[in-house]
C-alpha cells in the first residue's frame, strides 16, 4: 500500500558521509522507497549550532542535486503530490530554523527552494524558541516566523517544540499544523511526546501527528505493538484524521524490526489486520494529503 512519511533525516547523512541517495547502508534509499511502495518521502535539513547557516545551504544544494539527479519529483504542494510523476515523490522540510535568526527574507526565501514543511527549534534553545523538556516557550522572533510560515503557506511543524511554544501556536488555532515524528506521552512518558491536550487541539485545527520509530519515543515491547498501541491512542483523543508516518529513520538508532523503510508493508499490513482498511488508508495518505490540500493546494 501507498505511504507517505513525513520525517527522516537521510539526506543529512547521506551529505555528511558522503554517501549518495541510493546507499544501502541507509534506513531511505532510493531502491528501499521504491520496492516498499513509499508514494512521497519528507527529506528534512536538520541544522544546529555553529555554521548552520552555511551547512544548510550545503545540505540544500546536496538535495537539490539529487533530485536532479536521480529524477525525482519533488512535491511542493498537493497538485505536484498527486501529478501522475515518477513515484516516490520528495517532500524538502527543514528542522530547525534557528539558523534563519528570524530573518525574513531568508525565511521567504525557503518557499521559493521548495520547502513544504519547517520547524522552529531542535533540541537546543535558539533565537526562536525553547526545545522539548524546557520551561519556556515561543521568543518574540519565533512568534513572527510563525505568522510568516502561515503567509507563505509553510506548514509548521510542532516536534522538538517546547509544551510552552507548542500550547501558544495550538491555542484557537485554525490552520492545519503538524507535528511531524512525535508520539503520545500518556503511552511513553518523554518531554519529546504530545500531551492529550496537544494532540486534541492538532486534531481540531485539521493537522496530523507523525508516529516516531525511536525505540526511546515508543517505548519498551515488540515495535508493531508500541507503533499501535500510539495510533490507538492518538486516535481515542484525536480522532482517526488525526494519524500518520513519522519515521525519523536515519536519525534514530535501529530498532529491531523496523531497520529501514524496506518494513514498511509489513507494518501497514499489521496495522490493517488490527485497524481496519479505512484507518489505515488514512494513517498512510489520505490525512496527510488533505492537509497539504488545505494549505498548499
Amino acid at each position: 500500500m501507498k505511504y507517505i512519511d513525513l520525517h527522516c533525516d537521510s539526506a543529512t547523512v547521506c551529505f555528511d558521509k558522503g554517501y549518495a541517495l541510493s546507499n544501502g547502508s541507509l534506513h531511505v534509499n532510493l531502491q528501499k522507497l521504491g520496492t516498499s511502495e513509499c508514494f512521497a518521502q519528507c527529506f528534512a535539513i536538520f541544522t544546529d549550532g555553529a555554521n548552520a547557516r552555511d551547512k544548510f545551504e550545503e545540505y540544500y544544494n546536496f538535495f537539490s542535486a539529487s533530485v536532479r539527479q536521480y529524477r525525482l519529483t519533488l512535491a511542493d504542494c498537493f497538485h505536484t503530490l498527486i501529478s501522475p510523476q515518477q513515484k516516490p515523490c520528495a517532500i524538502l522540510t527543514v528542522e530547525n530554523l534557528g539558523f534563519t535568526e528570524g530573518n525574513e527574507e531568508e525565511i521567504v526565501a525557503l518557499k521559493d527552494r521548495g520547502v513544504l514543511m519547517a520547524s522552529l527549534v531542535w533540541n537546543n534553545e535558539n533565537d526562536l524558541a525553547y526545545p522539548n523538556g524546557s520551561a519556556g516557550g515561543l521568543k518574540p522572533a519565533g512568534r513572527k516566523t510563525v505568522e510568516l510560515l502561515d503567509e507563505l503557506k509553510i506548514i509548521v511543524d510542532l516536534s522538538h517544540l517546547s509544551d510552552g511554544g507548542t500550547d501558544e501556536i495550538l491555542k484557537n488555532r485554525k490552520i492545519p499544523t503538524i507535528a511531524s515524528h512525535s508520539n503520545a506521552r500518556a503511552v511513553c512518558n518523554v518531554p519529546r511526546n504530545l500531551t492529550d491536550k496537544q494532540i486534541k487541539s492538532i486534531a481540531d485545527c485539521g493537522g496530523v501527528i507523525g508516529v516516531n520509530f525511536c525505540k526511546k519515543f515508543l517505548g519498551e515491547g515488540d515495535p508493531f505493538d508500541c507503533v499501535l498501541r500510539h495510533l490507538k491512542h492518538l486516535i481515542n483523543i484525536g480522532g482517526e484524521d488525526v494519524v500518520a508516518f513519522g519515521s525519523d529513520f536515519d536519525g534514530i538508532p535501529t530498532v529491531d524490526g523496523l531497520e529501514g523503510c524496506e518494513k514498511m508493508p509489513a507494518l501497514i499490513r499489521y496495522i490493517w489486520d488490527n485497524l481496519g482498511a479505512r484507518v489505515t488508508d488514512k494513517l498512510c495518505f489520505e490525512n496527510f494529503a488533505r492537509v497539504l490540500k488545505e494549505v498548499r493546494p
